[in-house]
């Protein structure tokens, strides 16, 4: 006679999962047959079962609220059962022919999500998916990868997915929220693996990853990451959540003093358009940039409960004057604070609930404004200050040595860290209207795919057929300030590309700090140059980009050697 074993996984539906067996139980002994059954609730487990030896009759069933892990079942194969359709139709279910049950593979090949993500979301976070994906085809693995970029999630994994999924991989530059993870196997890395060798990267994870902590489904839950990154990354985080406010702010000022002139955001301008425009973006967009910067910064390091203590640090470090910098200082303080209060404030499972909404953010807001307001904003301030000074009264060769390092460090990296640095500064200056090294920080980034682009077309027998057909890709990409096209090219001859790269950009920087150019946004590439009021010196700024474009071409040329077989040219 064939036998049935279950396993309900009912998690903090305890009572329902009791019922669902003693169904299943009742249906099976009214038609003859055995079966034991496992019920797993937040208490423990009921009746545990000895490993069982399957016979090729033998039934198991897996029987769980939708979107719930099947780990427990170890890779046995067995059918999956919705708890509410076995206390619907218990008998159905034990047939085999109740709706929501499904047979689960045995393959012992694993299932694989992943989700991709950098701090623009724009570039790094689509190659990385690129390179997870082509890696699983090579290894013969199925995966399913989710973009986090500028516009949101694609390709959004579901709850079925994540819990059918042996490992999670996070190939992200900044934090993601790994709450929908909890339970399960995660590996995390930044996006640079996953870029340049995405099997080898897969094959890291299914040997290394952990399980994260947390409960399921939990959305309340506060988060204690097991695996804590560094700094470099927590401030990736808050830029990420911080760009949408200053491109929105500086857009909307620039079309205000377009439309109204440069005194448009005087008071006898009151009543306009060009008015209205100003006051959207300076009092709204441009006043939440430090505490978006420094409220993301502490829920990158302490997750949702550093929120608000960050932003509330943020907005205090704006108004004391302490600007970018201050944020930053806010951020730290309010993350760190917040996270080592949970860990240190022990309560009650009952009371457990009021640590994330409550007890985290008071104290952590406490903590972080007292500090800010006593002890460290004062300081930040007074060194913002002197720094933004100095770099508004640049001039002559101080201010072309300025653009000469932000260029250097544009193409070092290509969307690498000090790439990121660079914008990062470029980025926290525009909010203290200090607009000069953005405008060279995205001139030298259009110039690696740009001087690269044209260089094929100079120089076709230096590179490969592949090259020369992603040349027009390089090219657009380029000229929407996407830096990281350039980096297929550097990949195959990092040591001849690459100082071409950074010579070409050092001149863009260069040439845009000497003539002053302002740039009041941090993204856009050429699309933004045409908006009235984004950019100062237009042709100026043309001129350094077209120079840096024909010095990387041409120092490519130099450097680079004629492949073993010069291809003929395109008809």
């Amino acid at each position: 006679m064939s036998r049935i074993f279950a396993i309900v996984q009912a998690g903090a539906s305890g009572v329902a999962g009791v019922l669902a067996g003693e169904a299943l139980r009742k249906t099976a002994q009214a038609s003859g047959r055995k079966i034991d059954i496992e019920v797993h609730t937040d208490l423990g487990v009921l009746n545990p079962l000895a490993e069982p030896s399957l016979g090729p009759d033998d039934l198991v069933l897996f029987v769980a609220p939708e979107g719930a892990d099947d780990g427990v079942m170890k890779g046995k194969p067995h059918r999956r059962l919705d708890i509410e359709a076995v206390l619907a139709n218990p008998a159905a279910a034990l047939d085999g022919a109740g709706d929501g049950a499904r047979v689960e593979s045995s393959s012992s090949t694993p299932s694989i999500v992943a989700v991709t993500s950098c701090p623009t979301g724009i570039a790094h976070t689509f190659m990385a998916a690129e390179g997870l994906t082509e890696g699983a085809r090579q290894l013969g693995y199925p995966i399913r990868v989710e973009t986090q970029g500028s516009v949101g999630a694609g390709n959004e994994l579901t709850a079925q997915e994540i819990a059918g999924a042996d490992v999670v991989i996070i190939a992200a530059d900044r934090e993601v929220d790994r709450a929908r993870f909890a339970g399960k196997r995660v590996f995390a890395s930044n996006t640079k693996p996953a870029i340049t060798g995405g099997a080898k990267l897969i094959e890291r994870a299914l040997a290394e990853a952990k399980e994260q902590g947390g409960q399921a489904g939990s959305a309340a839950a506060t988060s204690t990451r097991e695996e804590r990154v560094g700094p470099y990354k927590h401030l990736m985080t808050g830029v990420s959540f911080m760009l949408p406010f200053v491109v929105a702010g500086g857009l909307l000022i620039a079309l205000a003093f377009a439309l109204g002139g440069i005194h448009a955001n005087e008071d006898a301008a009151r009543g306009t358009l060009a008015h209205a425009l100003f006051q959207i973006g300076a009092n709204g967009g441009f006043a939440l940039i430090v505490p978006a910067l420094a409220g993301y910064i502490a829920f990158s390091i302490a997750d949702r409960p550093g929120i608000a203590p960050g932003m509330i640090g943020g907005m205090l470090a704006a108004n004391i004057g302490a600007g970018f910098l201050g944020g930053i200082v806010a951020g730290f303080i309010a993350g760190y604070g917040v996270y080592w209060l949970n860990r240190l404030i022990q309560l009650p499972k009952n009371l457990q609930g009021l640590k994330p909404v409550l007890i985290l953010p008071l104290l952590g807001s406490l903590l972080t404004g007292l500090l800010m307001i006593y002890a460290v904003g004062t300081p930040v301030a007074a060194l913002l200050a002197t720094l933004t000074e100095a770099l508004r009264s640049m001039q002559g060769s101080s201010a072309i040595v300025l653009g000469l390092i932000l260029g250097a460090m544009s193409a070092f990296d290509m969307g690498g860290p000090v790439n990121k640095a660079g914008y990062a500064f470029s980025v926290g200056l525009i909010a203290s209207e200090v607009y000069t090294p953005m405008a060279a920080t995205m001139a030298a980034g259009m110039v690696p795919p740009l001087g690269l682009a044209l260089a094929t077309r100079l120089f076709r027998n230096r590179f490969t057929h592949e090259e020369l057909e992603a040349s027009g890709a390089a090219a657009v990409l380029g000229l929407a300030f996407v830096t990281e096209g350039a980096i297929p090219f550097a990949a195959r001859d990092p040591l001849r590309v690459i100082p071409a790269l950074m010579a070409g950009s050092a001149v863009a920087g260069a040439i845009s700090m000497g003539a002053g150019v302002e740039l009041r946004v941090p993204h856009g590439g050429v699309f933004v140059l045409p908006i009235p009021g984004a950019v100062s010196h237009l042709l100026a700024y043309g001129l350094a980009i077209v120079a840096g474009t024909v010095v990387t071409a041409l120092v490519v040329g130099l450097l680079k050697r004629p492949i073993a077989q010069v291809l003929p040219e395109a008809a």
